[in-house]
């Protein structure tokens, strides 16, 4: 009975020296990859609360530090949160059509899956922005960065939230012009005269006819 106790406490010994050191070769790729801040959480807890096989969501810095402060009795909580109990590159992650739902390290948290490319992967509406940061042969830790936070809450719809782009405005049409259209004429044709009242050409006519009416009774007065 001794014995079997012995082995039983060397097992798990073997098991949180090999955790560590997977984990600890993911760390490393995790802080050439300038996730300081994520790497500085998982120093916080202790290795064997973290799966052996893991893949971890990891926000940047930035947007860490915008965020509220985490407790830290809530930075475990807040790593199986972000993390998925088995080791999957993205290749492995693109195989999940949109509306799949997989699970997180944490057991009361889900994850539900839109998938349209390498370029439009959601977890929650929270995009992977940067795929297969740990990737080493040597660590079966995996961790892909994300633009966001994932937070406590029902699970979101199948797709990211859309913005809905208002209709086109068209061009209103030029006002109409209700004057009547003008009549073509053939070329060459002459229109029809103005007309003028009646009468008015032999105005320029009566002078001259009087003055000739004098010069022919003139000689006869005289005779």
């Amino acid at each position: 009975m001794a014995g079997f106790a012995v082995m039983s406490l060397l097992a798990v010994a073997q098991i949180g020296s090999s955790t560590n050191k997977t984990l600890s070769i993911g760390i490393q790729e995790m802080q050439k990859a300038n996730y300081f801040a994520f790497v500085m959480l998982l120093k916080m807890v202790s290795p064997d609360k973290i799966p052996r096989n893991v893949t971890f969501l990891m926000p940047n810095n930035r947007i860490l530090a915008n965020n509220a402060v985490i407790p830290e009795n809530d930075v475990l909580d807040f790593l199986l949160m972000h993390s998925i109990p088995s080791s999957l590159r993205f290749d492995n992650l693109n195989h999940f059509p949109t509306g799949s739902i997989i699970p997180s390290s944490r057991a009361d948290y889900a994850l539900r899956i839109s998938n349209n490319g390498r370029k439009s992967f959601y977890f929650n509406n929270v995009k992977l922005v940067s795929p297969d940061l740990c990737v080493s042969a040597s660590s079966s830790v995996r961790c892909h960065g994300i633009d966001g936070v994932l937070v406590n809450g029902p699970l979101p719809d199948d797709g990211p939230p859309m913005t809905t782009a208002p209709p086109p405005t068209l061009p209103l049409p030029p006002p109409y012009d209700l004057a009547p259209a003008a009549t073509l004429q053939p070329a060459g044709s002459v229109g029809p005269a103005p007309k003028t009242s009646s009468g008015s050409s032999y105005v320029g006519l009566k002078p001259c006819f009087i003055l000739a009416f004098f010069w022919v009774l003139l000689p006869m007065l005289y005779y």
